[in-house]
């Protein structure tokens, strides 16, 4: 790492910006772009983010030039004054997203914002406070003390990883450049039980998470880099590594890709902030662009991150791998989640054992290389066009070889797990199921049918079997034409399977008898003809099992759509 010019990187980053600072506002200009919640912006061309001008203004004051220093500390000034200081309301300490919308109107505001600024005023002060002028270093100093109240008072535990790590950073270095005690012993002990929550399962509450895991891994490593505390020393370093080798192991050498399954993800490829971050961490041995044109971030400057050298040549050999973890127990001696991944040099495939079709899930995910470039399948349920929340999946997987179910919920989010609950029913005029085909969409052949569709990526044959459909009333007269079809939209591929299309109507979940769909995926083989499962149904449940290359295989899951 000593060997690159990061500062180079950092001063080119700082020029490339030079067209995007407003000086009238004080702030960085950025494309508005949204999750669909906490905002209630629903249209705009550009905003100015908190968040964004903070990392900028600290990117100014680590290229040491004078001339950017004024610019630093006008941003820094203006950010300062969006923060809520009343005591007596609930997001005291914390910041809106964005200049436009004060948090009066955010809905609801993002309580994380006391952790991701008060980060950047922190490491503005500990770095450069000898440059600032008195009054913004008080005032600086008072909108620290504010944050960590705040980070103290919601006190987030130990399953919220990035944020439990950089509420950690932020009391704890508070607490050590202002010699308060209060702040340092409670980042400390902070850090302390995140180690204890992950020591048993050796990974993080997010699992194999692509951004959760590279925010742990950066976080962590600048406590390592800025604290004078050993133990912080100590844990941060014990957890990096932890956080490095899951990495290590779930990176698929053949397509240059992060296997799945994930628990939280934004976009199915790997992000050119992923890729760059590890081409850093790797000092190299992983290339994805020239160092010239590598897409720096201000963040990473003296952060100092990089992947420990015994996890090196998993990221380099493409073998076959099979990896199976429980990422989340259940008390009361519960079964708990599984994970499980297996891959070939042509092939990656993960899956989770039961988790909801969120938009931010990949719980059935594969990737395959497609004559050098990559190629994914990802399991979706989509209501009108959008990721249904309240879809479940269930499934068992044997190498290559995943069984698989899906079923519903009757109280469970439509678009989010929690800030959109529904009450039983939606109103939809289009609901599937969708086998996603993304990314190099050249060289593939899919063939479509009842039973459910034959796919060939370049050398790898996928076969995609139903085994059980039902939607509706078991006793109904009505006969429901089943059937997969195939469709192309805004460069992906669908393998569908359309449960309902017509007049907007309602669908009341808990007035549906019988609604679960069984199937199973293989890779990479054609001898799907060798599995012959047995379908078990009840009252309550369905179950599907067989065996698979001398390995029994089993599903079982609710019939009818289920309370969470």
């Amino acid at each position: 790492m000593e060997a690159l010019d990061t500062r180079r990187m950092l001063l080119r980053l700082i020029q490339s910006r030079e067209t995007h600072y407003n000086p009238q506002v004080r702030m960085l200009t950025s494309p508005f772009s949204s999750p669909g919640y906490h905002t209630t912006i629903k249209k705009a061309d550009f905003i100015h983010s908190t968040r964004s001008s903070l990392i900028y203004a600290l990117g100014l004051l680590d290229t040491e030039l004078e001339e950017y220093e004024q610019r630093a500390f006008d941003i820094i000034r203006q950010v300062i004054s969006l923060q809520d200081t009343d005591r007596s309301r609930s997001t005291f300490g914390i910041w809106p997203w964005f200049y436009e919308e004060p948090l009066e109107k955010m809905s609801p505001p993002d309580w994380n914002w006391a952790d991701f600024c008060g980060k950047q005023l922190v490491l503005s002060v500990l770095r450069h406070g000898h440059r600032f002028p008195d009054e913004l270093l008080n005032d600086v100093r008072r909108a620290v003390y504010n944050a960590c109240d705040a980070i103290m008072i919601r006190n987030v535990g130990p399953n919220y990883t990035n944020i439990a790590i950089m509420g950690a950073f932020v009391t704890l270095i508070a607490g050590e450049l202002y010699k308060r005690e209060d702040y340092r012993t409670y980042g400390l002990e902070r850090l302390e039980k995140l180690r204890a929550f992950t020591q048993e399962r050796q990974a993080f509450q997010e699992y194999n998470s692509p951004p959760y895991t590279y925010i742990a891994i950066l976080e962590l490593s600048k406590i390592a880099v800025e604290t004078k505390d050993d133990r912080a020393k100590a844990i941060s370093g014990e957890l990096a590594d932890m956080a490095w080798r899951s990495v290590a192991e779930h990176y698929h050498a053949g397509t240059g890709q992060w296997s799945g399954p994930h628990s939280r993800c934004y976009q199915t490829l790997l992000s050119d902030q992923n890729k760059a971050f590890l081409q850093l961490a790797t000092a190299g041995k992983l290339m994805f662009f020239a160092w010239e044109e590598l897409p720096y971030e201000e963040e990473w400057y003296k952060s100092r991150f990089e992947c420990p050298s015994k996890y090196m040549s998993l990221f380099l050999t493409a073998e076959n791998r099979e990896l199976r973890q429980c990422y989340e127990s259940h008390q009361g001696g519960g079964q708990g989640k599984w994970a499980t991944t297996f891959m070939t040099p042509s092939f990656a495939l993960g899956s989770f054992s039961r988790e909801i079709l969120w938009n931010q899930r990949r719980a059935l995910l594969a990737y395959v290389d497609n004559g050098g470039e990559t190629t994914y399948l990802h399991l979706r349920c989509l209501h009108d066009g959008y990721d249904y929340c309240s879809a479940v999946f269930y499934s068992d997987q044997v190498d290559a070889h995943v069984l698989f179910g899906v079923g519903f919920l009757t109280n469970g989010g439509d678009t989010h797990p929690s800030l959109d609950k529904m009450n039983g029913s939606i109103e939809a005029s289009d609901f599937r199921l969708r086998l996603e085909i993304g990314g190099h969409l050249d060289r593939i052949s899919a063939h479509a049918d009842r039973d459910g569709a034959v796919i060939g990526i370049h050398n790898t044959p996928v076969r995609l079997r139903s085994w059980h459909m039902a939607f509706g009333n078991a006793h109904s007269d009505e006969a429901v034409p089943w059937k997969w079809e195939i469709n192309r939209e805004e460069g992906v591929m669908g393998i569908d399977l359309v449960i309902y299309a017509g007049q907007r109507k309602t669908i009341d979940f808990r007035n549906i008898s019988r609604a679960a769909f069984l199937f199973s995926l293989l890779f990479g083989t054609r001898e799907e003809e060798d599995f012959v499962p047995e379908i078990e149904e009840d009252a309550e449940h369905i179950r599907l099992r067989g065996t698979w290359r001398e390995r029994e295989m089993r599903i079982s899951m609710p019939a009818c759509p289920v309370e969470q």
